[in-house]
């Protein structure tokens, strides 16, 4: 006998790191041993591979088996092991020839059936990437895992089959199933929905032109006004009037998604901005990150790239919404737990919808409104002052008037909007490009007031406003980012004074109406 010795991948977080796997059979009584900080779904492997092995025609020595997973000090979570030390071990025994440098990835059924994994994508990206390009996959994975540039993928849909390929006698082995019995993990994705269109807002033109903006930079937005004003339906829209994603966003925003096991994830690359909308009773784990042993993604990660919509936000926990803070500076999201620390990408944009008070009536002259004025600053103080001092559009959305009802067939749709945004985006990447920057609320003081800096009578409101303490510091960045994407939409060079006053204008839209 000799060791037995093969390669997968451990994932932590989004970055994936290789395994190896070492077999050993000694001479002492049956027992499997699992060795390298296994987790419990990796400690029950062995159960799992007995019996497939078993039932594929090809049984396990009934000797000490002995695997390794390398490095021992990397914690090894998940079922996606089992085929690894399956061939590990049968190489051990001599029933395979040496499988080289293939890293093996996929869960094994007692049958011998093959079964998917989540987080094939970003494990078979980091296998390319450190050299290991021929990858063998659950037949259920080989699209998704198909989609990786200079990846060499075979999928299989049992063990017996593998091993055949690797060496072993097809003697006696249960190759293939019967038809009906054959897997169905490999669902096709549902075929998206129609896209929101912007036509059917009626009215709304500050709102929707507030929207446009907002899209066209990366902007965050806050829309505040009563019940049935459209700010759900404004929000929803958003993600139509953004452009496509480029091959390294969707590798990045399909990664995410594979990582989380979404059938969107599975035949192909995800092209369009994703958009998250929890539920205000979610936790900070659902929205974050989070949960038992290392942190999995939360919908702020899932909406990397795209939209996360928090509907009724002054309903969220304050510690939830104050969380987000650090992601929407830094556009990632490094999560510590005891068992380890992973780091997501959260590059969003976050739009909040919020009732003016508790009973929703407090708009216009308030007359209907029973909230006393205590309970109004309770309500929207949920939403702390550092939280808002990041978002760059507030606006307050008022009633629809009965002139404007009804009358969406005449309104704008999200074509035409959409292709001004994109035109804009191409000003700003061509800009930026120098800066290694993308949109304009990528772009830091630094630059805004070097490379990019306006003239002094440009900015002379925007001074005073600083001067006087109505803005921040931060505050007096966001709205040059904000008139910087209004001249782009202007197709203008740089902005002119007008753009700082409406730039100016759209943040303290909120604070004017109060």
């Amino acid at each position: 006998m000799v060791l037995g010795r093969t390669y997968s991948v451990a994932l932590v977080g989004l970055n994936g790191y290789m395994v190896e796997v070492e077999a050993d059979i000694g001479q002492t009584l049956p027992a499997f041993v699992i060795l390298g900080l296994p987790d419990a779904s990796l400690n029950e492997a062995k159960e799992r591979i007995r019996s497939a092995a078993k039932n594929s025609g090809i049984p396990l020595s009934r000797r000490k088996i002995t695997a390794n997973l390398i490095p021992a000090s990397l914690p090894k979570r998940g079922s996606g092991f089992d085929l690894a030390v399956t061939m590990a071990v049968l190489r051990a025994a001599n029933d395979t020839r040496p499988s080289g440098r293939t890293v093996f990835i996929a869960e094994l059924g007692l049958d011998g059936r093959l079964r998917p994994v989540r987080g094939i994508l970003p494990a078979v990206m980091a296998a390319v990437q450190a050299g290991y390009p021929d990858i063998v996959v659950a037949q259920a994975n080989y699209a998704e895992a198909a989609l990786v540039p200079g990846a060499n993928v075979s999928g299989y849909r049992t063990l017996a089959r593998v091993a055949v390929d690797f060496g072993a006698d097809p003697q006696n082995l249960a190759l293939d199933f019967e038809p009906e019995d054959d897997d169905q993990e490999g669902d096709c994705p549902s075929a998206p929905g129609a896209v929101p269109d912007m036509a059917d807002v009626s009215g709304q033109g500050d709102a929707r032109r507030a929207l446009e903006v907002a899209a066209a930079g990366a902007h965050h937005l806050l829309l505040t006004g009563p019940p049935g004003a459209g700010k759900t339906m404004l929000a929803e829209r958003l993600p139509g009037l953004l452009p496509d994603l480029g091959d390294r966003e969707s590798m990045e925003v399909t990664a995410i998604h594979s990582l989380c096991g979404l059938p969107s994830s599975m035949m192909q690359l995800l092209r369009r901005p994703p958009f998250e909308n929890p539920h205000h009773s979610a936790t900070s784990a659902a929205i974050i990150g989070g949960g038992s042993g290392l942190p999995r993604p939360g919908a702020a990660s899932r909406a990397h790239r795209g939209v996360l919509f928090l509907d009724e936000a002054p309903e969220y926990e304050r510690r939830v919404l104050d969380a987000l803070r650090q992601p929407l500076e830094s556009g990632e999201l490094v999560i510590h737990r005891s068992a380890g620390t992973a780091a997501y990408p959260a590059r969003f944009q976050l739009v909040l919808a919020a009732n003016p008070c508790p009973c929703g009536k407090a708009s216009g002259k308030g007359l209907e409104c029973t909230c006393t004025a205590m309970m109004r600053r309770r309500y929207l103080a949920r939403l702390s002052g550092p939280l808002l001092d990041r978002v760059d559009i507030q606006l307050q959305v008022d009633r629809v008037s009965l002139a404007e009802f009804g009358k969406s067939a005449a309104e704008e749709g999200t074509a035409a909007v959409a292709g001004r945004v994109k035109e804009a985006r191409a000003r700003q990447r061509g800009r930026l490009e120098a800066f290694g920057l993308e949109t304009n609320s990528q772009v830091p003081g630094r630059i805004l007031r070097g490379d990019l800096r306006l003239a002094p009578g440009t900015t002379r409101i925007l001074d005073h406003s600083l001067e006087r303490g109505v803005l921040t510091a931060r505050g007096y960045d966001r709205v040059l980012r904000l008139a910087w994407t209004l001249a782009d939409l202007g197709h203008r060079d740089a902005p002119d004074p007008d753009d700082i006053g409406q730039a100016l204008g759209l943040r303290q839209a909120v604070a004017a109406a109060a």
